[in-house]
């Protein structure tokens, strides 16, 4: 029976983006709110799948080992803080590399509902940047909800947002998981 599922960005959504890439854990802050609200919600119907992308391996800055550990780590603390981590993908092509996994294609979102038996129709997108939500929109998410944590709040300000002022903007993921389990999401 497919399941509905909670595509979450990882940086600007989990962990702080930064300018200069995340290469190695040092680099790394987790958005401690973040974490506790995903362990709110861990008995959700939802599946939570990380969709990332990472240009630093395509760049030749970051080994692709480094970066699914990176990765791993990230899952391994929403673990054991109580949160539920179903899936974790990385797109690891520079944005001339031409895939389709990079967001703002769908690749990621589209290889995880078949690997875990997805509903998109009834699924929701969560990230900082516009090239999240098109990646939901073109994935056929239900719902596409913007964090202005991030890049986000730079992000809504671009002339390109304006394509996406249906969007639902959020200061964080406990806001929007807030309003998502409150029972104001339509499915």
């Amino acid at each position: 029976m497919k399941r509905p599922a909670i595509f979450l960005d990882r940086d600007g959504v989990i962990i702080e983006n930064r300018a200069d890439y995340i290469l190695s854990w040092d680099d790394v802050e987790v958005f401690d709110f973040s974490v506790q609200a995903l362990a709110n919600c861990a008995d959700s119907e939802y599946l939570f799948v990380i969709v990332t992308n990472q240009s630093p391996v395509g760049r030749g800055l970051l080994a692709l080992e480094d970066a699914q550990s990176i990765n791993n780590r990230v899952v391994q603390i929403v673990r054991e803080n109580g949160g539920r981590i179903d899936g974790a993908y990385i797109c690891p092509h520079a944005p001339i590399d031409a895939c389709d996994c990079r967001k703002p294609n769908p690749g990621m979102l589209l290889q995880a509902a078949a690997e875990h038996d997805i509903d998109l129709n009834q699924s929701i997108m969560i990230g900082d940047a516009l090239s999240d939500l098109e990646a939901g929109k073109r994935a056929g998410v239900a719902h596409c909800l913007m964090l202005l944590t991030g890049r986000g709040a730079e992000q809504a300000k671009l002339p390109e947002a304006e394509s996406y002022k249906d969007v639902l903007k959020f200061k964080n993921l406990p806001e929007a998981l807030n309003w998502i389990f409150s029972g104001k999401l339509s499915k």
